[in-house]
Protein backbone atom coordinates (compact mmCIF):
# COMPACT_ATOMS: atom_id res chain seq x y z
CA UNK A 1 0.00 0.00 0.00
CA UNK A 2 1.31 2.97 -1.12
CA UNK A 3 1.79 5.49 1.50
CA UNK A 4 4.20 9.09 2.55
CA UNK A 5 6.93 8.79 4.81
CA UNK A 6 6.89 9.79 8.38
CA UNK A 7 9.16 12.84 8.51
CA UNK A 8 9.10 12.92 12.16
CA UNK A 9 8.31 10.29 15.32
CA UNK A 10 4.68 10.28 16.57
CA UNK A 11 3.85 9.35 20.30
CA UNK A 12 2.43 6.05 19.91
CA UNK A 13 1.45 5.03 24.07
CA UNK A 14 1.16 8.22 25.91
CA UNK A 15 2.13 8.68 29.50
CA UNK A 16 0.15 11.09 31.65
CA UNK A 17 0.60 11.25 35.47
CA UNK A 18 1.16 7.40 34.57
CA UNK A 19 -1.93 6.39 32.83
CA UNK A 20 -0.96 4.90 29.79
CA UNK A 21 -3.25 5.77 27.01
CA UNK A 22 -2.97 4.54 22.86
CA UNK A 23 -3.03 7.93 20.55
CA UNK A 24 -5.11 7.33 17.85
CA UNK A 25 -3.02 9.08 15.01
CA UNK A 26 -0.46 6.78 15.26
CA UNK A 27 -2.48 4.25 15.36
CA UNK A 28 -4.26 5.45 12.34
CA UNK A 29 -0.62 5.92 10.68
CA UNK A 30 -0.24 1.89 11.20
CA UNK A 31 -3.58 0.95 9.76
CA UNK A 32 -2.79 2.28 6.73
CA UNK A 33 0.63 0.30 6.72
CA UNK A 34 -0.16 -3.37 4.97
CA UNK A 35 3.43 -4.48 5.00
CA UNK A 36 5.00 -6.97 7.28
CA UNK A 37 7.16 -4.95 10.28
CA UNK A 38 10.20 -5.15 11.49
CA UNK A 39 10.10 -3.93 15.11
CA UNK A 40 12.92 -2.48 16.84
CA UNK A 41 12.46 -1.16 20.56
CA UNK A 42 15.27 0.29 22.63
CA UNK A 43 14.74 0.67 26.43
CA UNK A 44 17.33 1.71 29.61
CA UNK A 45 17.51 4.05 32.39
CA UNK A 46 17.10 7.71 31.18
CA UNK A 47 19.67 9.63 30.02
CA UNK A 48 21.86 7.04 28.10
CA UNK A 49 21.64 7.98 24.42
CA UNK A 50 18.69 5.69 23.53
CA UNK A 51 17.27 7.99 21.23
CA UNK A 52 20.70 8.62 19.50
CA UNK A 53 20.82 5.06 18.19
CA UNK A 54 16.92 4.89 17.04
CA UNK A 55 17.75 8.52 15.01
CA UNK A 56 20.96 6.33 13.50
CA UNK A 57 18.51 3.30 12.41
CA UNK A 58 15.81 5.97 11.02
CA UNK A 59 19.30 6.71 9.21
CA UNK A 60 18.84 10.38 10.53
CA UNK A 61 20.59 12.69 12.65
CA UNK A 62 17.50 13.98 14.48
CA UNK A 63 14.12 13.04 14.94
CA UNK A 64 13.57 11.19 18.06
CA UNK A 65 14.42 14.55 21.28
CA UNK A 66 17.83 13.75 22.25
CA UNK A 67 17.63 16.25 25.31
CA UNK A 68 20.88 18.18 27.11
CA UNK A 69 19.91 17.87 30.45
CA UNK A 70 19.17 15.69 33.58
CA UNK A 71 15.43 15.60 32.29
CA UNK A 72 13.75 12.57 30.88
CA UNK A 73 13.03 14.10 27.02
CA UNK A 74 11.14 10.67 25.99
CA UNK A 75 7.65 10.05 27.58
CA UNK A 76 5.94 6.87 26.90
CA UNK A 77 6.28 5.23 23.62
CA UNK A 78 7.49 7.23 20.22
CA UNK A 79 7.35 5.53 16.85
CA UNK A 80 8.72 6.14 13.99
CA UNK A 81 7.57 3.84 10.80
CA UNK A 82 10.17 4.00 7.89
CA UNK A 83 10.96 2.01 4.63
CA UNK A 84 13.13 -0.61 5.45
CA UNK A 85 16.53 0.28 4.22
CA UNK A 86 17.51 -3.18 2.62
CA UNK A 87 13.84 -5.46 2.84
CA UNK A 88 12.40 -4.11 -0.02
CA UNK A 89 8.22 -3.50 0.94
CA UNK A 90 8.89 -3.94 4.57
CA UNK A 91 8.44 -1.17 7.50
CA UNK A 92 10.65 -1.00 9.84
CA UNK A 93 9.49 0.34 13.09
CA UNK A 94 11.23 2.32 15.56
CA UNK A 95 9.94 2.22 19.47
CA UNK A 96 11.62 4.85 21.90
CA UNK A 97 10.51 4.02 25.27
CA UNK A 98 10.86 6.77 27.72
CA UNK A 99 13.91 6.25 30.38
CA UNK A 100 13.21 3.47 33.27
CA UNK A 101 14.12 5.15 36.72
CA UNK A 102 12.93 8.44 36.26
CA UNK A 103 12.82 10.11 39.67
CA UNK A 104 9.81 12.59 38.28
CA UNK A 105 7.82 9.28 38.34
CA UNK A 106 5.26 8.75 40.47
CA UNK A 107 5.04 5.30 40.47
CA UNK A 108 7.70 2.74 39.53
CA UNK A 109 5.29 0.00 38.08
CA UNK A 110 4.68 2.39 35.33
CA UNK A 111 8.51 1.60 33.98
CA UNK A 112 7.46 -2.21 34.38
CA UNK A 113 4.54 -1.66 31.86
CA UNK A 114 6.70 0.57 29.65
CA UNK A 115 9.49 -2.49 29.43
CA UNK A 116 6.68 -5.27 29.10
CA UNK A 117 5.06 -3.41 25.90
CA UNK A 118 8.28 -3.35 24.71
CA UNK A 119 9.09 -7.00 24.72
CA UNK A 120 5.39 -7.99 23.96
CA UNK A 121 5.57 -5.06 20.61
CA UNK A 122 9.46 -5.97 19.68
CA UNK A 123 11.26 -8.23 17.09
CA UNK A 124 14.41 -7.33 18.36
CA UNK A 125 14.80 -5.70 21.70
CA UNK A 126 17.74 -3.66 22.70
CA UNK A 127 18.32 -2.67 26.06
CA UNK A 128 20.90 0.00 26.22
CA UNK A 129 23.15 0.93 29.62
CA UNK A 130 26.14 2.50 30.64
CA UNK A 131 29.51 1.13 31.48
CA UNK A 132 29.81 -2.63 31.90
CA UNK A 133 27.80 -5.59 32.43
CA UNK A 134 28.31 -5.61 35.88
CA UNK A 135 26.01 -6.61 39.10
CA UNK A 136 24.65 -3.32 39.79
CA UNK A 137 23.38 -3.37 35.80
CA UNK A 138 21.78 -6.26 36.26
CA UNK A 139 20.18 -5.76 39.33
CA UNK A 140 19.03 -2.51 37.20
CA UNK A 141 17.64 -5.28 34.84
CA UNK A 142 15.40 -6.74 37.17
CA UNK A 143 12.20 -6.07 35.09
CA UNK A 144 12.89 -8.98 33.31
CA UNK A 145 12.11 -10.77 36.30
CA UNK A 146 8.60 -9.59 36.55
CA UNK A 147 7.94 -10.85 33.13
CA UNK A 148 5.96 -13.99 34.28
CA UNK A 149 4.03 -11.67 36.50
CA UNK A 150 3.45 -9.02 33.78
CA UNK A 151 2.77 -11.19 30.69
CA UNK A 152 0.65 -13.95 29.86
CA UNK A 153 1.06 -16.44 26.62
CA UNK A 154 -2.59 -18.06 27.35
CA UNK A 155 -5.74 -17.27 28.75
CA UNK A 156 -5.45 -19.69 31.72
CA UNK A 157 -2.76 -18.22 34.06
CA UNK A 158 0.40 -20.54 34.03
CA UNK A 159 1.11 -21.95 38.01
CA UNK A 160 5.13 -22.53 37.01
CA UNK A 161 5.95 -19.06 36.39
CA UNK A 162 9.74 -18.61 35.20
CA UNK A 163 10.14 -22.57 34.95
CA UNK A 164 7.96 -23.19 31.90
CA UNK A 165 9.17 -20.06 30.04
CA UNK A 166 8.98 -22.27 26.71
CA UNK A 167 5.47 -20.54 25.43
CA UNK A 168 7.62 -17.24 26.44
CA UNK A 169 10.18 -17.90 23.80
CA UNK A 170 8.58 -18.75 21.14
CA UNK A 171 7.39 -15.27 20.63
CA UNK A 172 9.55 -12.95 22.37
CA UNK A 173 12.18 -10.92 21.08
CA UNK A 174 15.96 -11.05 19.80
CA UNK A 175 18.07 -9.40 22.54
CA UNK A 176 20.68 -6.83 22.07
CA UNK A 177 22.19 -5.42 24.84
CA UNK A 178 24.10 -1.91 23.98
CA UNK A 179 26.53 -0.92 26.19
CA UNK A 180 27.34 2.91 26.43
CA UNK A 181 30.19 4.82 27.33
CA UNK A 182 32.49 1.38 27.42
CA UNK A 183 35.97 1.87 29.14
CA UNK A 184 37.17 -1.68 29.70
CA UNK A 185 39.69 -3.63 27.47
CA UNK A 186 36.97 -7.15 26.18
CA UNK A 187 39.72 -9.54 27.46
CA UNK A 188 39.12 -12.41 30.11
CA UNK A 189 42.30 -14.02 32.08
CA UNK A 190 44.34 -12.14 29.25
CA UNK A 191 42.96 -13.36 26.61
CA UNK A 192 40.34 -11.11 24.08
CA UNK A 193 36.94 -11.76 24.01
CA UNK A 194 33.61 -10.55 21.62
CA UNK A 195 31.11 -8.60 22.41
CA UNK A 196 28.77 -11.80 22.66
CA UNK A 197 31.24 -13.81 24.76
CA UNK A 198 31.53 -10.80 26.89
CA UNK A 199 27.56 -10.96 27.79
CA UNK A 200 27.72 -14.13 27.76
CA UNK A 201 30.03 -14.50 30.68
CA UNK A 202 28.34 -11.66 32.26
CA UNK A 203 25.30 -14.07 32.21
CA UNK A 204 26.88 -16.96 34.13
CA UNK A 205 25.19 -17.85 37.10
CA UNK A 206 26.87 -17.06 41.03
CA UNK A 207 27.37 -20.42 42.29
CA UNK A 208 25.56 -20.71 45.94
CA UNK A 209 22.03 -20.88 47.33
CA UNK A 210 22.11 -18.20 49.79
CA UNK A 211 19.20 -15.88 49.07
CA UNK A 212 21.59 -12.73 47.74
CA UNK A 213 23.07 -14.95 45.27
CA UNK A 214 19.75 -16.42 44.18
CA UNK A 215 18.33 -12.88 44.06
CA UNK A 216 21.69 -11.61 41.76
CA UNK A 217 21.07 -14.78 39.58
CA UNK A 218 17.17 -14.24 38.81
CA UNK A 219 17.82 -11.29 36.05
CA UNK A 220 20.75 -13.80 34.91
CA UNK A 221 18.34 -16.57 34.57
CA UNK A 222 15.43 -15.04 33.25
CA UNK A 223 17.48 -13.17 30.37
CA UNK A 224 18.49 -16.62 29.46
CA UNK A 225 15.04 -18.29 29.54
CA UNK A 226 13.15 -15.76 27.26
CA UNK A 227 16.23 -14.51 25.19
CA UNK A 228 17.91 -17.50 23.55
CA UNK A 229 18.83 -14.81 20.62
CA UNK A 230 21.35 -12.42 22.31
CA UNK A 231 23.79 -10.18 21.05
CA UNK A 232 26.52 -7.60 22.60
CA UNK A 233 27.31 -4.38 21.07
CA UNK A 234 30.23 -1.87 23.16
CA UNK A 235 30.23 1.60 22.24
CA UNK A 236 33.04 4.41 23.23
CA UNK A 237 32.24 7.31 24.21
CA UNK A 238 30.52 9.77 21.29
CA UNK A 239 33.06 12.36 21.99
CA UNK A 240 35.22 13.37 25.11
CA UNK A 241 34.03 17.42 24.67
CA UNK A 242 30.98 17.63 26.86
CA UNK A 243 30.06 20.75 24.99
CA UNK A 244 29.58 18.79 22.06
CA UNK A 245 28.06 15.99 23.87
CA UNK A 246 25.09 18.17 24.51
CA UNK A 247 24.30 18.68 20.47
CA UNK A 248 24.70 15.28 18.85
CA UNK A 249 22.01 16.25 16.65
CA UNK A 250 23.89 18.91 14.80
CA UNK A 251 27.22 18.25 15.22
CA UNK A 252 29.16 16.39 11.90
CA UNK A 253 30.59 12.73 12.04
CA UNK A 254 34.06 14.21 11.82
CA UNK A 255 33.38 15.47 14.87
CA UNK A 256 32.71 12.41 16.49
CA UNK A 257 35.39 9.53 17.81
CA UNK A 258 35.71 7.14 14.56
CA UNK A 259 35.30 4.55 17.24
CA UNK A 260 32.26 5.27 18.12
CA UNK A 261 30.96 5.84 14.45
CA UNK A 262 32.42 2.15 13.55
CA UNK A 263 30.82 0.77 16.69
CA UNK A 264 27.54 2.41 15.86
CA UNK A 265 27.45 1.38 11.93
CA UNK A 266 28.26 -2.00 13.15
CA UNK A 267 25.48 -2.15 15.25
CA UNK A 268 22.55 -0.44 12.70
CA UNK A 269 23.62 -2.92 9.99
CA UNK A 270 23.63 -5.72 11.99
CA UNK A 271 20.02 -4.67 13.03
CA UNK A 272 19.06 -4.12 9.48
CA UNK A 273 20.61 -7.60 8.43
CA UNK A 274 19.14 -9.71 10.96
CA UNK A 275 16.51 -7.77 12.47
CA UNK A 276 13.44 -10.38 11.69
CA UNK A 277 9.73 -9.42 10.96
CA UNK A 278 7.16 -9.24 14.10
CA UNK A 279 5.94 -13.00 14.31
CA UNK A 280 3.06 -14.28 16.42
CA UNK A 281 3.23 -18.13 17.42
CA UNK A 282 2.33 -20.76 14.02
CA UNK A 283 4.16 -18.21 11.78
CA UNK A 284 1.81 -15.10 12.10
CA UNK A 285 3.24 -12.37 10.20
CA UNK A 286 2.69 -8.83 12.08
CA UNK A 287 1.56 -6.11 9.58
CA UNK A 288 1.25 -2.27 10.62
CA UNK A 289 -2.37 -2.61 10.53
CA UNK A 290 -1.84 -5.86 12.80
CA UNK A 291 0.78 -4.00 14.98
CA UNK A 292 -1.92 -1.15 15.91
CA UNK A 293 -4.56 -3.82 16.89
CA UNK A 294 -1.98 -5.49 19.30
CA UNK A 295 -0.82 -2.11 20.72
CA UNK A 296 -5.01 -0.83 21.93
CA UNK A 297 -5.07 -4.71 23.02
CA UNK A 298 -2.61 -4.81 25.16
CA UNK A 299 -3.15 -1.12 26.64
CA UNK A 300 -6.52 -1.34 27.10
CA UNK A 301 -5.70 -4.67 28.75
CA UNK A 302 -3.20 -2.64 31.39
CA UNK A 303 -5.65 -0.35 31.76
CA UNK A 304 -8.29 -2.56 33.06
CA UNK A 305 -6.39 -3.99 35.71
CA UNK A 306 -5.17 -7.25 34.09
CA UNK A 307 -1.90 -8.84 32.36
CA UNK A 308 -1.71 -8.38 28.68
CA UNK A 309 -2.61 -12.09 27.32
CA UNK A 310 -1.00 -13.06 23.67
CA UNK A 311 -3.60 -15.59 22.99
CA UNK A 312 -6.74 -12.81 23.92
CA UNK A 313 -4.57 -10.68 21.34
CA UNK A 314 -4.35 -12.75 18.49
CA UNK A 315 -8.01 -13.58 19.10
CA UNK A 316 -8.90 -10.19 19.23
CA UNK A 317 -6.69 -9.48 16.01
CA UNK A 318 -8.03 -12.80 14.52
CA UNK A 319 -11.38 -11.50 14.62
CA UNK A 320 -10.76 -8.41 13.06
CA UNK A 321 -8.59 -9.43 10.40
CA UNK A 322 -10.70 -12.91 9.51
CA UNK A 323 -13.70 -9.97 9.02
CA UNK A 324 -11.63 -8.12 7.24
CA UNK A 325 -10.62 -10.96 4.90
CA UNK A 326 -13.98 -12.30 4.66
CA UNK A 327 -14.75 -8.79 3.13
CA UNK A 328 -11.75 -8.35 0.75
CA UNK A 329 -12.57 -11.95 -0.47
CA UNK A 330 -16.08 -11.55 -1.16
CA UNK A 331 -15.30 -7.88 -3.18
CA UNK A 332 -12.64 -10.03 -5.02
CA UNK A 333 -15.28 -12.20 -6.14
CA UNK A 334 -17.90 -9.73 -7.06
CA UNK A 335 -15.26 -8.00 -9.25
CA UNK A 336 -13.53 -10.39 -10.93
CA UNK A 337 -17.02 -12.29 -11.71
CA UNK A 338 -18.55 -8.44 -13.33
CA UNK A 339 -15.16 -8.17 -15.13
CA UNK A 340 -15.01 -12.05 -16.65
CA UNK A 341 -18.91 -12.33 -17.16
CA UNK A 342 -20.52 -11.17 -20.50
CA UNK A 343 -24.68 -11.12 -19.73
CA UNK A 344 -26.79 -12.96 -20.67
CA UNK A 345 -24.29 -16.27 -20.68
CA UNK A 346 -25.03 -18.61 -23.41
CA UNK A 347 -25.66 -21.34 -20.47
CA UNK A 348 -26.02 -21.66 -16.69
CA UNK A 349 -22.86 -23.58 -17.16
CA UNK A 350 -20.77 -21.08 -19.00
CA UNK A 351 -21.94 -18.77 -15.61
CA UNK A 352 -21.20 -21.41 -13.04
CA UNK A 353 -17.99 -21.80 -14.71
CA UNK A 354 -16.50 -18.48 -13.92
CA UNK A 355 -18.11 -18.76 -10.50
CA UNK A 356 -15.72 -21.45 -9.77
CA UNK A 357 -13.45 -19.92 -10.79
CA UNK A 358 -13.59 -17.07 -9.13
CA UNK A 359 -15.03 -18.49 -5.88
CA UNK A 360 -11.36 -20.37 -6.07
CA UNK A 361 -9.85 -17.53 -6.24
CA UNK A 362 -12.06 -15.49 -3.59
CA UNK A 363 -11.08 -18.55 -0.94
CA UNK A 364 -7.68 -18.18 -1.85
CA UNK A 365 -7.36 -14.40 -0.89
CA UNK A 366 -9.22 -15.38 2.34
CA UNK A 367 -6.72 -18.35 3.29
CA UNK A 368 -3.80 -15.31 2.55
CA UNK A 369 -5.58 -12.63 4.90
CA UNK A 370 -7.24 -14.75 7.63
CA UNK A 371 -6.11 -16.87 10.64
CA UNK A 372 -6.82 -19.00 13.50
CA UNK A 373 -10.42 -19.18 12.10
CA UNK A 374 -11.81 -21.24 14.45
CA UNK A 375 -14.21 -24.15 12.94
CA UNK A 376 -13.99 -22.63 10.09
CA UNK A 377 -16.42 -19.87 11.56
CA UNK A 378 -15.27 -17.15 9.03
CA UNK A 379 -14.98 -18.91 5.78
CA UNK A 380 -18.21 -20.14 6.14
CA UNK A 381 -19.54 -16.76 6.37
CA UNK A 382 -18.05 -16.02 3.04
CA UNK A 383 -19.25 -18.99 1.52
CA UNK A 384 -22.57 -17.64 2.52
CA UNK A 385 -22.02 -14.24 1.02
CA UNK A 386 -20.43 -15.90 -2.13
CA UNK A 387 -23.51 -17.79 -2.45
CA UNK A 388 -26.01 -14.95 -2.12
CA UNK A 389 -23.86 -13.05 -4.58
CA UNK A 390 -23.85 -16.05 -7.21
CA UNK A 391 -27.94 -15.76 -6.67
CA UNK A 392 -28.02 -12.56 -7.66
CA UNK A 393 -25.36 -13.09 -10.61
CA UNK A 394 -27.91 -15.96 -11.53
CA UNK A 395 -30.58 -13.39 -11.09
CA UNK A 396 -29.14 -10.73 -13.08
CA UNK A 397 -28.57 -13.20 -15.95
CA UNK A 398 -31.71 -14.33 -15.98
CA UNK A 399 -33.18 -10.40 -16.23
CA UNK A 400 -30.48 -9.63 -19.01
CA UNK A 401 -31.26 -13.05 -20.89
CA UNK A 402 -35.18 -12.39 -20.67
CA UNK A 403 -34.81 -8.82 -21.74
CA UNK A 404 -32.67 -9.37 -24.67
CA UNK A 405 -35.06 -12.87 -25.59
CA UNK A 406 -38.10 -10.30 -25.27
CA UNK A 407 -36.16 -7.63 -27.29
CA UNK A 408 -35.63 -10.16 -30.21
CA UNK A 409 -39.11 -11.67 -30.24
CA UNK A 410 -40.71 -8.31 -30.73
CA UNK A 411 -38.02 -7.40 -33.17
CA UNK A 412 -39.25 -10.58 -35.44
CA UNK A 413 -42.74 -10.44 -34.71
CA UNK A 414 -43.71 -6.91 -35.07
CA UNK A 415 -44.71 -7.40 -38.58
CA UNK A 416 -46.45 -10.19 -38.03
CA UNK A 417 -48.62 -9.15 -34.88
CA UNK A 418 -48.89 -5.71 -36.72
CA UNK A 419 -50.81 -7.73 -39.36
CA UNK A 420 -52.54 -10.30 -37.16
CA UNK A 421 -55.73 -9.46 -38.70
CA UNK A 422 -54.81 -10.29 -42.78
CA UNK A 423 -54.80 -14.04 -41.25
CA UNK A 424 -59.00 -14.36 -40.58
CA UNK A 425 -59.48 -15.18 -44.11
CA UNK A 426 -59.71 -18.89 -45.87
CA UNK A 427 -56.59 -20.54 -45.65
CA UNK A 428 -55.12 -17.74 -43.44
CA UNK A 429 -54.37 -20.56 -40.41
CA UNK A 430 -52.09 -22.26 -42.88
CA UNK A 431 -50.17 -18.21 -43.60
CA UNK A 432 -50.08 -18.24 -39.85
CA UNK A 433 -48.58 -20.73 -39.05
CA UNK A 434 -46.18 -20.70 -41.67
CA UNK A 435 -45.15 -17.01 -40.27
CA UNK A 436 -44.89 -18.06 -36.86
CA UNK A 437 -42.53 -20.79 -37.75
CA UNK A 438 -40.36 -18.87 -39.69
CA UNK A 439 -40.39 -16.47 -36.43
CA UNK A 440 -39.50 -19.34 -34.82
CA UNK A 441 -36.68 -20.28 -37.13
CA UNK A 442 -35.28 -16.79 -36.64
CA UNK A 443 -35.19 -16.61 -32.96
CA UNK A 444 -33.30 -19.59 -32.36
CA UNK A 445 -30.85 -18.67 -35.26
CA UNK A 446 -30.41 -15.16 -32.61
CA UNK A 447 -27.18 -16.10 -30.73
CA UNK A 448 -26.19 -15.87 -26.87
CA UNK A 449 -30.25 -15.74 -25.62
CA UNK A 450 -29.14 -16.88 -22.72
CA UNK A 451 -30.89 -19.19 -19.65
CA UNK A 452 -34.50 -17.64 -20.25
CA UNK A 453 -34.90 -18.36 -24.11
CA UNK A 454 -37.18 -21.11 -24.14
CA UNK A 455 -39.04 -19.29 -21.48
CA UNK A 456 -39.78 -16.19 -23.12
CA UNK A 457 -40.53 -17.99 -26.44
CA UNK A 458 -43.13 -20.56 -24.31
CA UNK A 459 -44.54 -17.00 -23.80
CA UNK A 460 -44.93 -15.90 -26.54
CA UNK A 461 -46.35 -19.46 -28.14
CA UNK A 462 -49.04 -18.78 -24.80
CA UNK A 463 -49.83 -15.39 -25.64
CA UNK A 464 -50.39 -16.50 -29.27
CA UNK A 465 -53.34 -19.50 -28.27
CA UNK A 466 -55.91 -17.46 -28.22
CA UNK A 467 -55.51 -16.09 -31.53
CA UNK A 468 -54.54 -19.33 -33.08
CA UNK A 469 -57.37 -20.38 -32.19
CA UNK A 470 -59.62 -17.58 -33.23
CA UNK A 471 -57.73 -18.11 -36.75
CA UNK A 472 -58.53 -21.97 -36.87
CA UNK A 473 -62.41 -21.04 -36.25
CA UNK A 474 -62.58 -18.40 -38.72
CA UNK A 475 -60.60 -20.52 -41.38
CA UNK A 476 -63.55 -21.79 -43.81
CA UNK A 477 -61.03 -23.58 -46.03
CA UNK A 478 -60.51 -26.31 -43.40
CA UNK A 479 -63.00 -29.24 -42.60
CA UNK A 480 -63.61 -30.12 -39.50
CA UNK A 481 -61.31 -33.05 -39.30
CA UNK A 482 -58.51 -30.81 -40.65
CA UNK A 483 -59.55 -28.23 -37.65
CA UNK A 484 -59.60 -30.89 -35.20
CA UNK A 485 -56.02 -32.03 -36.22
CA UNK A 486 -54.46 -28.58 -36.20
CA UNK A 487 -56.03 -28.47 -32.61
CA UNK A 488 -54.35 -31.30 -31.45
CA UNK A 489 -51.20 -30.57 -32.74
CA UNK A 490 -51.25 -26.82 -31.38
CA UNK A 491 -52.18 -28.96 -27.82
CA UNK A 492 -49.39 -31.71 -28.63
CA UNK A 493 -46.75 -28.80 -29.45
CA UNK A 494 -47.40 -26.85 -26.58
CA UNK A 495 -47.15 -29.94 -24.11
CA UNK A 496 -44.08 -30.80 -25.98
CA UNK A 497 -42.36 -27.35 -25.18
CA UNK A 498 -43.82 -27.61 -21.64
CA UNK A 499 -41.60 -30.85 -21.00
CA UNK A 500 -38.41 -29.67 -22.72
CA UNK A 501 -38.91 -26.30 -20.22
CA UNK A 502 -39.52 -28.70 -17.35
CA UNK A 503 -35.97 -30.76 -18.30
CA UNK A 504 -34.13 -27.82 -18.85
CA UNK A 505 -34.76 -26.82 -15.56
CA UNK A 506 -34.07 -30.13 -14.40
CA UNK A 507 -30.59 -29.83 -16.11
CA UNK A 508 -29.79 -26.74 -15.06
CA UNK A 509 -30.74 -27.91 -11.17
CA UNK A 510 -28.30 -30.70 -11.49
CA UNK A 511 -25.51 -28.49 -12.88
CA UNK A 512 -26.09 -26.29 -9.79
CA UNK A 513 -25.95 -29.58 -7.44
CA UNK A 514 -22.39 -30.25 -9.56
CA UNK A 515 -21.29 -27.42 -9.41
CA UNK A 516 -21.84 -26.79 -5.52
CA UNK A 517 -20.57 -30.59 -4.93
CA UNK A 518 -17.33 -29.45 -6.96
CA UNK A 519 -16.97 -25.91 -5.06
CA UNK A 520 -17.18 -27.94 -1.61
CA UNK A 521 -14.17 -30.32 -2.89
CA UNK A 522 -12.48 -27.14 -3.89
CA UNK A 523 -12.55 -24.92 -0.33
CA UNK A 524 -11.99 -28.07 1.58
CA UNK A 525 -9.25 -28.96 -0.55
CA UNK A 526 -7.49 -25.12 -0.33
CA UNK A 527 -8.72 -25.62 3.77
CA UNK A 528 -6.61 -28.58 3.99
CA UNK A 529 -3.56 -26.86 2.45
CA UNK A 530 -3.86 -24.31 5.09
CA UNK A 531 -4.39 -26.71 7.84
CA UNK A 532 -1.30 -28.41 7.00
CA UNK A 533 0.80 -25.43 6.12
CA UNK A 534 -0.20 -23.95 9.98
CA UNK A 535 0.95 -27.88 11.70
CA UNK A 536 4.27 -27.39 9.92
CA UNK A 537 4.92 -23.63 11.20
CA UNK A 538 3.24 -24.97 14.25
CA UNK A 539 6.23 -28.23 14.44
CA UNK A 540 8.63 -25.90 13.14
CA UNK A 541 8.32 -23.38 15.76
CA UNK A 542 8.14 -26.07 18.50
CA UNK A 543 11.64 -27.88 16.98
CA UNK A 544 13.14 -24.33 16.76
CA UNK A 545 11.95 -23.93 21.27
CA UNK A 546 13.45 -27.72 21.79
CA UNK A 547 16.70 -26.81 19.80
CA UNK A 548 16.63 -23.66 22.51
CA UNK A 549 15.78 -25.59 25.38
CA UNK A 550 18.61 -28.49 24.37
CA UNK A 551 20.58 -25.52 24.02
CA UNK A 552 19.70 -23.92 27.35
CA UNK A 553 20.29 -27.46 29.24
CA UNK A 554 24.12 -27.94 27.59
CA UNK A 555 25.03 -24.65 28.95
CA UNK A 556 23.70 -25.05 32.86
CA UNK A 557 25.62 -28.50 32.30
CA UNK A 558 28.57 -27.19 31.65
CA UNK A 559 28.57 -24.63 34.10
CA UNK A 560 27.90 -26.54 36.66
CA UNK A 561 24.27 -26.34 37.64
CA UNK A 562 23.67 -30.15 37.19
CA UNK A 563 20.12 -29.78 38.97
CA UNK A 564 18.78 -27.10 37.06
CA UNK A 565 19.77 -28.90 33.67
CA UNK A 566 17.79 -31.90 35.50
CA UNK A 567 15.01 -29.85 35.76
CA UNK A 568 14.30 -29.01 32.28
CA UNK A 569 14.10 -32.94 31.31
CA UNK A 570 10.54 -33.10 31.94
CA UNK A 571 9.78 -29.52 29.61
CA UNK A 572 11.85 -31.05 26.70
CA UNK A 573 10.02 -34.73 27.02
CA UNK A 574 6.97 -33.22 26.44
CA UNK A 575 8.26 -30.69 23.78
CA UNK A 576 9.24 -33.92 22.44
CA UNK A 577 6.35 -35.51 22.57
CA UNK A 578 4.16 -32.67 21.48
CA UNK A 579 6.49 -32.78 17.91
CA UNK A 580 6.17 -36.92 17.68
CA UNK A 581 1.94 -36.26 18.27
CA UNK A 582 2.14 -33.53 15.32
CA UNK A 583 3.83 -35.79 12.57
CA UNK A 584 2.01 -38.86 13.82
CA UNK A 585 -0.83 -36.83 12.96
CA UNK A 586 0.16 -35.51 9.71
CA UNK A 587 -1.28 -37.54 7.73
CA UNK A 588 -4.80 -38.05 8.08
CA UNK A 589 -5.13 -34.13 8.43
CA UNK A 590 -8.50 -33.62 7.16
CA UNK A 591 -11.26 -30.63 8.50
CA UNK A 592 -15.19 -31.06 7.43
CA UNK A 593 -16.40 -27.59 6.64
Amino acid sequence: MARPQMMAPICLVENHNDQLSVNQTAIEILDNISQPVVVVAIVGLYRTGKSYLMNRLAEQNHGFPLGSTVQSETKGIWMWCVPHPTKPNHTLVLLDTEGLGDVEKGDSKNDSWIFALAVLLSSTFVYNSMGTINHQALEQLHYVTELTELIRAKSSPNPDGIKNSTEFVSFFPDFIWAVRDFMLELQIDGKSITEDEYLENALKLIPGVNPRVQASNLPRECIRHFFPKRKCFVFDQPTRDKALLRKLETISEEQLDPMFLEQTRAFVSFIFTHGKIKTLREGIKVTGNRLGTLVTTYVDAINNGAVPCLDDAVTTLAQRENSAAVQKAAEHYSEQMDQRLMLPTDTLQELLDVHTACEKEAIAVFMEHSFKDENQQFQKKLLELIEEKKRMFMLKNEEASDQYCQEELNRLSKAFVENISTFSVPGGHRLYMEMREKIEHDYWQVPRKGVKASEVFQRFLQSQATIENSILKADTALTAGEEVIAEERAQKEAAEKEQELLRQKQEEQQQLLEAQEKSHKENHEQLRIKLIHERDQLIEDHKIILENQLQHQKSWLEEGFKKKSEEMCGEIQRLKSDIEEMERTAAPLCTVL
